[in-house]
């Protein structure tokens, strides 16, 4: 199983409602791509507790049987809409990808 973990760190907003609404819609948008891409075989997206916390906002888990069903994932169309939702929201991220076996 290929596994990808990606954390998020949205921009300043103007007050927290806006903040929140955003954290929301990226969550939403992220959890939609369960039901657009064939490939993706486990998503998890969480929001973090804290809305003001010195740490990342959004946690994403998802895995594919392979690293070839990522790649087709990542580019894939649906999946690049919410890329660009996300990039114009964000100021920070973190990435690790790694291989499990089962």
């Amino acid at each position: 199983m290929f596994n990808h973990i990606v954390l998020f760190k949205l921009k300043d907003f103007q007050n927290d409602q806006q903040k929140s609404e955003k954290r929301d819609q990226i969550k939403e948008a992220l959890l939609a791509l369960k039901e657009k891409i064939a490939e993706l075989k486990y998503l998890e997206v969480g929001n973090n507790f804290e809305l003001n916390g010195t740490s990342f906002d959004i946690a994403l888990f998802s895995r594919f049987d392979s690293q070839a069903d990522f790649v087709v994932y990542r580019d894939h169309p649906d999946h690049q809409t919410v890329v660009s939702l996300v990039r114009a929201n964000t100021v920070d991220r973190a990435v690790v990808d790694y291989l499990t076996e089962g």
